[in-house]
């Protein structure tokens, strides 16, 4: 099938995914680019290929093929990739034994890198919080390079789910440079199960948040740094409790 009119209701429908209310209505978003289509592809989530004309992919499943013009309007990058896809937003999961907690996490590249590295070390869930940035913010998307597919992510209020945890007798660990200890003394028998929580970039974790937690960790760095990255460290975190 090949559309040539901006003006065509399926066009419409996919720019309208740009918005945020409309993605969380339909339940879809849209992806851009050969990486992030494979990895979806691996996932089962695409629903259709939306291919510029003239381009030839290997991939069996329903294609609409678009103007270079349409693939701009559909787009959000300044220089859009030739192969798109229509996608169904994933299915939450049931909530595992090594948990990550983030807490109003606001940039899209710092919520991507954080999700990288949660496959990476091997977490098992992703909690947001309700005011986090967008999960499916294109942004967000790229930067996860597709490891998002690969990860249970639910979105719920916090506080509900360590009462939870904690009933699973699951420790939660939170962040403090005063009454934290080194995150690398932390005992083998101590990383089996866990919940790890993180904060906003620059209030960290809310107060209510970080008095339920059972213990502290701090990152033992130089002096002169005082603070790091909030992806940096928690992909710091993550490692040494994969370690």
């Amino acid at each position: 099938m090949l559309i040539t009119s901006l003006d065509n209701d399926r066009i419409k429908g996919y720019i309208k995914l740009k918005d945020r209310k409309y993605r969380k209505k339909e339940k879809k978003f849209i992806i851009e680019g050969m990486h992030l289509v494979l990895e979806a592809c691996k996932k089962g989530i695409v629903e259709e290929l939306i291919i510029e004309k003239d381009v030839v992919l290997p991939i069996n499943l329903p294609t609409v093929y678009v103007t270079n013009e349409i693939i701009h309007k559909i787009s959000e990058m300044e220089s859009p990739s030739n192969i798109m896809a229509l996608c169904n937003m994933v299915d939450e999961g049931i909530i595992g034994d090594k948990i990550l907690m983030l807490d109003e996490i606001q940039d899209p590249g710092n919520l991507g890198t954080i999700i990288r590295s949660a496959v990476a070390f091997n977490v098992d869930t992703i909690v947001l919080s309700p005011n986090t940035v967008d999960l499916y913010n294109p942004k967000v998307i790229r930067a996860t390079q597709g490891m998002m597919f690969h990860i249970n992510i639910i979105v719920r209020e916090l506080q509900e789910v360590i009462k939870e945890l904690k009933g699973k007798e699951i420790p939660i660990y939170g962040t403090n440079v005063n009454r934290g200890m080194d995150v690398r003394s932390l005992h083998e028998k101590d990383k089996k199960k866990y919940c790890l929580i993180m904060g906003n970039e620059g209030n960290g974790v809310r107060e209510e948040i970080l008095n339920m937690c059972d213990s502290y960790f701090y990152i033992d760095m130089n002096e002169n740094v005082e603070s790091l990255n909030v992806g940096v460290a928690t992909s710091i975190i993550l490692y040494e409790l994969n370690r």
